[in-house]
């Protein structure tokens, strides 16, 4: 037995010597053959084995082979290619470099959806840019993900108040509620109101393989709200190779991220398992806007046989920030001196010592998605997606008065901020049980003024409930909740009519509930909150002055967002309670004929949407109108375009489409505390026209892309939350609704690429819009009880569509002396930007039109490092420094008011100083080490 042991010892060792010997190092590198720019991510396989790696950011790729065989090279968007190879035992043989073309398809099989509709080049008819996982990974940095596509045409992306993941998007100058946003093909913008919401996505760019905008209507077969663009984004598949990285990036601030993945590669048993975790905390830019998030991928693929691909995927980005929800007006970023302080915001100040705001975000939206693609024949197949998210969280905020003074009204501490600890010293001020009666209904507080100190009295009670105590007695931090759950699947199948023609048909099916509730987060030292709103309060638990006493506090950290399937009906709800529902019923279909130069397309879209309104609050459970009834809305799209290539070098395209929107949820039931639907129901009709032509030079140096559009919008119905003036004295806060608003955007859209030589690349863009309100409309204000109370005409006609930058540019260098060192220089500018409308400046004729803000220009820089470990490249350590607006220039992203410059008026840089604004960020840097193995 122990000659036998040590024979099998003997023999082992010599085999695992023989193959050791028998192997070599395959390496080489993989390039775009448009730009000769090297690919990061492809995967490159020894056919029939498990053997290889995946390319590092230029391109290059080094692994361990056999001594003969071929290689499959796969990228997301490109054509797979296989190459031979032979190695010299104990040798390095280089492939040197391989070029990859663009796949007819654009998705291959890298990608983890099926349903996603991507634009290809020189073939699909829209216009569209594309960025990549190793931009995405080298310049995001410590930017908000739609902060990379201001360098794309007619995109403008600000960080609004900077707090983590606040960052907004507009495309040709309609906003990300009329934006689709989706990944892997499902569509993520809110069911009730379209927005998205880039905090809940705040890990998003960790996973994410591309990135791809389509601006106009797009070429998505859902009947999505695709008014202004798609923004498709890709994630990261389980079919990576074996490998993983680990990465730390720090910046200004105190701004963190710790990085940590790794994938097993395809195994013996065809499954595939990759998984990622990320943390990110700071202190932000922005005064008291600190935060803390956390993202974390997990995927499992499995691949039985060649019909059949499943995916599994979870997702989520739980995360806590501070905010600076208000825009401050100029004077306040001014204070006493002549420059701003950009820094500046309002919403927050010190509790004990510690940041404390009142406007703080939290949530987490785990998403889960089961994808399967089954291939029925080499003509047929289909492509499914389920999904299911459940979200939870909200946003804080001050509710109550001090002697009827609003929060943002009392006076502040010395550093201009929320005086908190004034305002705990108030609430726990004598505090007994029987606080609620410590005041009569004819009694004066002799404590007019609100300034500083211990005070005997801690009420605190609704500011606007109509009870005894309600306006006056303390403020605390209450939470608006907006959780949801939402499950859907979409599927698509596709089959070949012929060699020249495709069919499309598929569902698109939703069901989603939205849950809306108002909670105590912290009491500030009260003993309770006093609850005057829920009509169905047990008699037995009322005080003495009407109302409930609600005690319970439910903190808005990261405890609250663990556990995603808590329990929320046990919890003390306050202020108001609704369910908003909606479900989607949708079917699409698309035909695509494809011979020699030409490629066209027709497609047709239809949903019905229902919603449903339930009331808790303002109804009695016995009462049946506490649940509405569904209102059901029919709507569609239908699109067409065509692609010629003239030549090898250029092309031409078209497009055009009508589309049928269904108004959102919150247009269906206007009224915040009733559920009485909108009479003026109508759906928006949405026009779109597009052409274009696209270069490529010979030898694929120089890239050009121009186009024109027109997209026109009628019917729309905007809700503005302001506060409007009564008889020139008195300031009321509430909403003012206003139907029929016609807009048209127009405008030409211009971008570049010219790889001068091995080191030195230039690319640009430029664009130009024309977009504008096209009638005078009926407005309606009302208060927040839903009274009435001012009717009239909003003069639109001709006034620019504000909120974006209506022209933009862009130049880039990057400079590569090495192939493992790179330069990079980004210059851009906006210009006319207008301020965005509200219904106080445009109720006269006479008005002066959207207040136009100041042009500015940003340049960005950054430093590429990436050192390799011997002859293996797949092993590396990339080195990134960012430095985002270099110059620290001052410059005014966005305006919420249109207030012109009059005689005597306070001005900076030719603004009155009255108007509320957000500025950009000032300069900001980061730095990144990456390690991959």
């Amino acid at each position: 037995m122990k000659s036998l042991l040590k024979f099998s010892l003997v023999l082992t060792a010599l085999i695992l010597s023989f193959t050791a010997f028998s192997q070599g190092t395959l390496k080489g590198t993989i390039i775009d053959i448009a730009n000769n720019e090297g690919l990061p991510g492809a995967s490159v396989t020894v056919v029939g084995t498990t053997t290889g790696a995946i390319t590092d950011m230029n391109g290059t790729f080094s692994f361990e082979a056999p001594a003969s065989g071929k290689v499959e090279i796969k990228f997301v968007g490109y054509k797979t290619i296989t190459r031979a190879f032979a190695v010299a035992s104990g040798e390095t043989t280089n492939l040197g470099k391989i070029g990859m073309a663009a796949s007819s398809t654009l998705l291959g099989d890298i990608v983890i959806v099926g349903v996603a509709d991507v634009a290809r080049e020189r073939e699909t008819p829209v216009a569209v840019s594309t960025i990549r996982a190793a931009e995405i990974q080298e310049k995001l940095g410590s930017q908000e993900f739609p902060e990379l596509l201001n360098n794309t045409p007619s995109v403008y992306a600000t960080k609004q108040g900077g707090g983590f993941g606040d960052a907004r998007i507009n495309i040709r100058g309609f906003s990300q509620e009329n934006i689709a946003v989706m990944i892997n093909g499902v569509p993520v913008n809110d069911m009730e109101s379209g927005a998205v919401y880039w905090s809940n996505w705040s890990g998003l760019s960790d996973v994410t393989t591309a990135m791809q905008v389509q601006r106009g209507l797009g070429s998505s077969k859902l009947a999505i709200s695709s008014v202004g663009g798609t923004i498709n984004i890709l994630t990261k598949t389980t079919d990576a190779k074996k490998g993983g990285r680990i990465g730390l990036n720090i910046g200004n601030d105190g701004y963190n991220k710790m990085l940590v993945s790794y994938s097993t590669g395809k195994m013996d048993n065809n499954l595939a398992v990759s998984a990622l975790f990320s943390r990110t905390a700071g202190n932000g830019y922005v005064d008291g806007t600190k935060f803390r998030g956390t993202n974390y991928f997990f995927g499992v693929g499995y691949q039985p046989n060649k019909k059949n691909d499943f995916q599994f995927t979870v997702t989520g980005a739980p995360q806590w920030h501070h905010q600076r929800s208000y825009a401050p007006s100029i004077s306040k970023y001014l204070g006493t001196e002549t420059e701003p302080d950009i820094r500046y915001n309002g919403d927050w100040g010190t509790l004990d010592g510690e940041e404390f705001s009142f406007r703080r975000n939290f949530y987490h939206k785990p998403v889960a998605a089961l994808n399967w693609d089954l291939n029925l024949s080499e003509k047929s197949k289909i492509s499914t997606a389920f999904y299911a998210s459940v979200g939870r969280g909200g946003g804080t905020g001050e509710i109550g008065r001090i002697n009827g003074t609003r929060q943002y009204a009392l006076p502040t501490n010395t550093d201009g901020g929320v005086d908190v600890d004034n305002i705990q010293n108030w609430n726990s001020g004598g505090v007994t049980p029987e606080f609620i009666s410590s005041f009569d209904d004819d009694e004066t507080d002799v404590r007019e003024q609100f300034n500083g100190g211990n005070y005997n009295t801690g009420n605190n009670g609704h500011p606007s409930g109509g009870g005894k105590y309600g306006h006056d007695n303390g403020i605390t931090r209450r939470a608006s909740m907006n959780s949801h759950n939402w499950i859907g699947t979409i599927s698509n199948f596709n089959t070949k009519l012929s060699d020249n023609l495709s069919f499309d048909f598929g569902v698109d099916l939703r069901k989603y509930t939205g849950i809306h509730y108002r909670r105590v987060e912290n009491l500030l030292g009260a003993d309770g909150y006093i609850d005057y709103d829920n009509t169905n309060f047990d008699n037995s638990s009322l005080t003495d002055a009407g109302g409930v006493l609600v005690t319970e506090t439910y903190a808005a950290d990261f405890s609250s967002l663990l556990n995603v399937f808590a329990n929320v009906d046990d919890e003390q709800k306050i202020d108001y309670h609704n369910d908003g529902k909606v479900n989607w019923l949708g079917a699409f279909t698309q035909l695509e004929y494809k011979i020699n130069r030409v490629t066209a397309f027709v497609q047709a879209g239809v949903s019905q949407q229902g919603f449903q309104r339930i009331d808790y609050f303002n109804y009695l459970d016995s009462d049946a109108e506490q649940t509405s009834g569904w209102e059901q809305i029919l709507g569609g799209n239908i699109k067409g375009g065509l692609n010629f290539n003239i030549d090898d070098n250029n092309n031409i395209f078209f497009n055009t489409g009508f589309y049928s929107k269904q108004p959102n949820f919150r247009s269906v039931y206007p009224n915040y505390t009733t559920n009485d639907v909108n009479e003026d129901l109508i759906n928006e009709k949405i026009v779109g026209m597009e052409i274009g032509y696209g270069f490529k030079s010979n030898d694929k140096k120089f890239t050009a892309n121009v186009n024109l559009y027109r997209t026109t919008w009628t019917d729309r119905f905007i809700s503005l939350s302001q506060n409007i003036q009564i008889n020139d004295s008195t300031e009321v806060r509430g909403v003012a609704r206003i139907t029929g608003v016609k807009e048209i955007h127009s405008g030409v859209e211009f971008d570049a690429n010219y790889r001068i030589n091995d080191m030195f690349q230039l690319r640009g863009m430029f664009s130009m819009g024309d977009w504008k309100y096209a009638n005078d409309v009926d407005f309606e204000f009302n208060n927040d009880a839903q009274e009435v109370i001012e009717v009239g005409t909003l003069y639109l006609k001709d006034v620019k569509v504000g909120d974006a930058a209506q022209t933009t540019a862009r130049l880039g260098l990057d400079i590569r002396p090495t192939k493992d060192f790179k330069v990079d220089f980004n210059w851009r500018t906006a210009s006319k930007i207008y301020a965005d409308i509200d219904a106080l400046s445009f109720s006269q004729e006479d008005h002066k039109g959207s207040l136009l803000l100041p042009s500015y220009s940003l340049l960005d820089a950054g430093l590429s490092y990436t050192l390799r470990f011997g002859d293996n490249d797949g092993q590396s350590l990339g080195f990134r420094l960012n430095a985002n607006n270099l110059l620290d220039t001052k410059y005014i992203s966005e305006s919420e008011t249109n207030i012109h410059a009059e005689d005597g008026s306070e001005l900076y840089n030719g603004l009155d100083t009255s108007n509320r604004v957000f500025f950009g960020l000032g300069r900001t840097w980061n730095f990144g080490v990456n390690y991959r193995f």
